[in-house]
C-alpha cells in the first residue's frame, strides 16, 4: 500500500492536535459506549472494545474516561444512545470522502453534514459510491524516535502486520483488520507505544491533486468535518504531492 501516505499524515497530525485538546477524548468515548453495548463491556470477550481501548490509550485517554464509557455503554451508567452512520461525498477536483458519523439524533447529524459540504461546493454520494474504493484496515503509527526501523519491521511482521512504510517522522504500519490487536498488542509488549493505532478505510485507488487551490479547500472541508461533534472520523483518497503539502503547510 503506497500513495495515501502523505493526507496519513496530515490526519494524523490533526489527530494529535485534537487530542491536546479534548475532542479526540470525547469522540473516542462514543465509540466505546457503542462498542460495550454492541458486544459487552468485557474486553477479554470483545475484541472490538480492546481496539478500541487501545486507540484510547495511543492519544493517551486517561483509563477512568475509559472506564466511565464502558459503563455507560453497557448501561451501568446513564448515558446517550449513539447510532453509527456512515455518509459518502465527493469533493473537489473528484476526491471521495467517508465520513463516520456516531449521533444521538439523525436528522440533526444529516442536516449539519449536508450543510458543511455545500459549503465547500461538495456533494453527497449514493451509499457505495465512495466506500466501494477503500478498504479496512489497521493503521498505527510509531514515532521513528521510538524504534529503529528494522527492530520494529520485524516485531510488526512477525505478529501479522502487512507492511510497514516510513512517513515523515514515523513509520505508518498497516494490518488486515484480524490483525491489528496482535499487532498492537506486540508492540506493547515491546514496550512501544504507538502515536495513533485505529482500523481505518484505506484508498486501494488515490486521487492525484495537484492544483493548491483545490488541495487547500478540500483540506478546510475535512477540517470542518473533522470538527464536527457527531462525525468520528473522515477517510478521503486525496494524494498530494510534495511540493503542494508544503506549500499548503506555508501558507497555514
Amino acid at each position: 500500500m503506497s500513495g495515501h501516505s502523505k493526507w496519513a499524515t496530515i490526519k494524523h497530525k490533526k489527530g494529535a492536535a485534537d487530542a491536546k485538546r479534548g475532542k479526540a477524548f470525547s469522540k473516542i468515548a462514543k465509540e466505546l459506549m457503542v462498542e460495550a453495548k454492541r458486544g459487552g463491556s468485557n474486553p477479554d470477550m470483545n475484541a472490538g472494545l480492546r481496539a478500541l481501548i487501545q486507540k484510547a490509550k495511543s492519544v493517551n485517554m486517561p483509563g477512568d474516561n475509559i472506564d466511565r464509557a464502558i459503563k455507560k455503554g453497557a448501561g451501568e451508567l446513564e448515558g446517550a444512545t449513539f447510532e453509527e452512520i456512515v455518509y459518502e461525498g465527493y469533493a473537489g477536483g473528484g476526491v471521495g470522502i467517508v465520513i463516520k458519523v456516531l449521533t444521538d439524533n439523525r436528522n440533526r447529524a444529516a442536516a449539519e453534514i449536508r450543510h458543511i459540504l455545500t459549503k465547500h461546493g461538495a456533494s453527497l454520494a449514493g451509499q457505495g459510491a465512495v466506500t466501494r474504493g477503500f478498504e479496512r484496515k489497521g493503521q498505527i503509527y510509531v514515532g521513528a524516535d521510538k524504534a529503529k526501523e528494522e527492530s520494529l519491521m520485524e516485531i510488526v511482521l512477525e505478529a501479522g502486520a502487512e507492511d510497514m512504510q516510513p512517513d515523515d517522522d514515523s513509520f505508518e504500519i498497516l494490518t488486515d483488520p484480524a490483525s491489528f490487536l496482535a499487532v498492537t498488542e506486540a508492540l506493547d509488549k515491546a514496550g512501544i507505544k504507538p502515536d495513533s493505532a485505529e482500523i481505518a478505510m484505506i484508498p486501494t485507488l488515490q486521487v492525484p491533486v495537484t492544483d493548491k487551490g483545490t488541495a487547500s479547500s478540500v483540506m478546510k472541508l475535512i477540517g470542518e468535518l473533522e470538527d464536527n461533534d457527531d462525525v468520528q472520523d473522515v477517510f478521503t483518497n486525496m494524494d498530494l504531492s510534495d511540493e503542494i503539502l508544503k506549500q499548503i503547510e506555508n501558507a497555514g
